[in-house]
């Protein structure tokens, strides 16, 4: 049984209005979410000594979440991930995007979902929340009527994400949460290990951007079929971390694609989803200058992000899955995180 309260969390300075925040909890797992933005502030689950420690970076108040910070927690639109050099063409017209990431356009542009103050609407087991995205905005074409629901069961929490559109444009939603499973505030992960159930992965080039093969692990630093250990892994591999896209056998029902699992207090998540990607990211670009929750700074590789997705820049590389949405479609997906210690 899920209990779900509902209390005002701040105001936005800018007029953007009341944000208020939705607590869900059940006896395995504690969520706190906001309407701007649907952002996770909060995510509380057991060790294996029944003991709950927050698992998500992120901050106290809301003024941390209205200053520039790398996507903690949030939903991320109308197109998640990067768009090369910030331009496409939908049915024979260019569309231009704000290049927020280098030469790249990146997780919806300059004012994206995460910055907008959500709808929301209690349900039964979690919280739904709806936004109109206008005609035009960011450079996206169409109005986009979008919904995302959270759900708590047990030790389970499923995101669905729905959408429809007035014109074809690309969507491509995903949560942006930073994990530590050792709990928030934890200086790395490198006592993690991960699973990744992926055959294929898309090298990039020099700005993040795939070169448009569709690589095998096999034989890589990417296979990570059987569990590595982070720190290890990235060692003998001589990487500087994981912001790659890994390739899923997409599926109607949620199937498996991803584990974390943290030894020392036995905590583990596990990732279902309908899409087609899923990215990998270490907090390569997390520098500890940000004060996050309790004081804490959060240094590089110190949280990561299993953000199940369409495949990046699919919208320019042809051979991808369709990003697509038309008219009296619905674009609708399902990602579960499973929590158990």
């Amino acid at each position: 049984m899920t209990e779900v309260k509902r209390e005002d969390f701040g105001e936005c300075p800018d007029g953007r209005g009341t944000v208020e925040k939705f607590l869900l909890t059940s006896d395995a797992v504690k969520v706190e979410i906001i309407s701007l933005g649907c952002i996770i502030t909060t995510l509380e689950t057991k060790d294996r000594d029944g003991k709950f420690a927050d698992i998500v970076l992120g901050f106290d108040r809301l003024e941390g979440y209205i200053q520039k910070n790398p996507y903690f927690g949030a939903v991320v639109g109308r197109v998640a991930n990067r768009i090369a050099k910030g331009k496409f063409v939908v049915e024979g017209r260019e569309y231009h995007l704000a290049l927020n990431n280098g030469p790249n356009s990146l997780h919806g542009g300059i004012k994206g979902f995460d910055k907008a103050v959500w709808t929301p609407e209690v349900l039964p087991e979690g919280v739904r929340f709806f936004r109109i995205s206008p005609d035009g905005e960011e450079g996206y074409p169409g109005e986009l009527k979008v919904w995302v629901t959270y759900t708590l069961k047990n030790a389970e929490l499923t995101i669905h994400y729905r959408a429809q559109s007035s014109k074809t444009t690309p969507v491509n939603l995903t949560n942006h949460s930073y994990f530590n499973l050792a709990g928030q505030g934890s200086p790395s992960i490198y006592d993690h290990e991960f699973t990744i159930d992926a055959d294929s992965y898309l090298p990039v080039d020099e700005t993040q951007i795939p070169t448009g093969e569709v690589a095998s692990v096999e034989g890589t630093a990417f296979d990570l079929r059987k569990p590595v250990e982070l720190g290890r892994h990235l060692q003998k591999c001589h990487l500087s971390g994981f912001d790659h896209n890994f390739c899923l056998k997409q599926a109607k029902e949620p199937r498996f694609c991803a584990r974390a699992y943290h030894p020392s207090s036995g905590r583990m998540i596990e990732v279902y989803t309908t899409q087609p990607g899923i990215q990998f990211y270490t907090g390569n670009f997390l520098d500890g200058k940000l004060k996050g929750k309790g004081g804490h700074v959060y240094p590089k590789h110190s949280g990561f992000c299993l953000e199940t997705q369409n495949w990046p820049d699919a919208v320019n590389q042809a051979h991808f899955p369709n990003v697509l949405l038309h008219p009296g479609e619905e674009y609708s997906t399902t990602t579960s995180f499973k929590f158990s210690a």
